[in-house]
């Protein structure tokens, strides 16, 4: 089989390209060049398209570049700030995964004549109940399905995860077997167009029209002052300006009135949360679900909660079973079967 593998230059990508290799496909590495200004962080900057480079050549495989900047620039990067600038929390590596990694990519391995894309991501394909599925990868610790829950069902056939059916610590063992000089690579935790030395605060602040905002409680009561509201999200209590007193959480904000209010820890409990812009594998998976009770993940790592979902009007109400706290506006949700194994669907947390 003929497999295009995404090689980002860390220890899973490296790994999955070898594991392809050793079971005697035709392997070709490919780095995404995806972020056209500086890098420092995640998996956009020069040394790691170096290390794919290089783990390549000692594997003995091909390995391209594709340039993709301009579309992440659209699909990813523009969205992120205008999702700010609505006062929402966004996801932009789920959202990199859904527009270039397992569409764009996918769409170009196939024009080149490839039978499959690869990626280092801990998850699995599983077929159930005649369906294809993405499920949790076999080490709880680094599952990555949360990540990958959008991929169509009718694509799921042309995606590989070499890595899913092993734990990190195998991957870095099998690495460091084979020389790779990514074998003891840190995991990257960042947001790759985000310089360590920028941060958020500072690469936004060079897109997007930052404006103080007053910081009340309930009653209306200004408590303090935040230098942006653009940067607050839903659940913060940290770095909201106020003095001793209590522990408050935000629970709104209100980019239009400038405006955050704050309360207690329990205003944050909710009852139910509304989805939109919703990923179903498969036709008929909306009915499948909908009524049902299903497990809920609303973070990369995230602790499940039990719901039953309201399919709607091109959306979601997710049902609490017990009442849960707010999910930030902008955030992904995702659910799984009540085994906590396989993946749903899911949707974006809306205010």
């Amino acid at each position: 089989m003929k497999v295009l593998v995404g090689m980002s230059g860390g220890v899973d990508s490296s790994a999955a390209a070898l594991l392809l290799r050793d079971a005697g496909h035709e392997v070709v590495g490919v780095t995404l060049r995806l972020w056209g200004g500086e890098s420092d962080t995640g998996c956009c900057s020069v040394s790691d398209v170096d290390d794919a480079r290089r783990v390549a050549q000692q594997i003995g495989i091909d390995h391209v570049v594709f340039n993709y900047a301009d579309e992440f620039a659209r699909a990813v990067v523009g969205p992120y700030v205008a999702a700010h600038g609505r006062g929402e929390t966004p996801n932009p590596c789920i959202e990199c995964n859904r527009h270039l990694k397992f569409d764009a990519l996918l769409a170009r391995g196939r024009v080149l004549g490839f039978d499959a894309v690869a990626t280092g991501h801990h998850a699995r394909v599983q077929t159930i109940g005649g369906l294809p599925r993405v499920v949790r990868g076999a080490d709880a610790a680094k599952d990555q399905s949360y990540v990958v829950h959008m991929i169509p069902g009718d694509a799921l056939g042309e995606v590989l995860f070499p890595v899913g059916a092993m734990d990190k610590a195998r991957v870095r063992e099998l690495a460091a077997a084979a020389g790779l000089r990514t074998a003891a690579k840190p995991d990257s935790q960042d947001v790759c167009f985000i310089g360590s030395t920028e941060g958020r605060a500072g690469f936004l602040a060079g897109r997007l029209d930052m404006h103080p905002a007053e910081v009340v409680d309930e009653s209306g009561t200004v408590r303090g002052e935040v230098p942006a509201v653009e940067l607050v999200t839903v659940g913060q209590r940290r770095g909201l300006g106020l003095g001793g007193g209590g522990t408050h959480y935000v629970v709104d904000v209100d980019v239009p009135a400038r405006r955050v209010t704050i309360g207690p820890p329990e205003r944050l409990l909710c009852d139910e949360t509304r989805l939109t812009s919703m990923a179903w594998p498969h036709a008929g998976d909306e009915e499948r679900v909908s009524n049902s009770e299903v497990l809920v993940q609303s973070s990369a790592h995230g602790a499940r909660a039990r719901a039953r979902v309201r399919v709607e009007d091109g959306g979601a109400v997710v049902e609490w079973i017990a009442p849960q706290r707010r999910i930030a506006p902008g955030q992904t949700v995702v659910f799984y079967d009540t085994t906590d194994r396989v993946v749903l669907g899911g949707g974006i947390a809306t205010a």
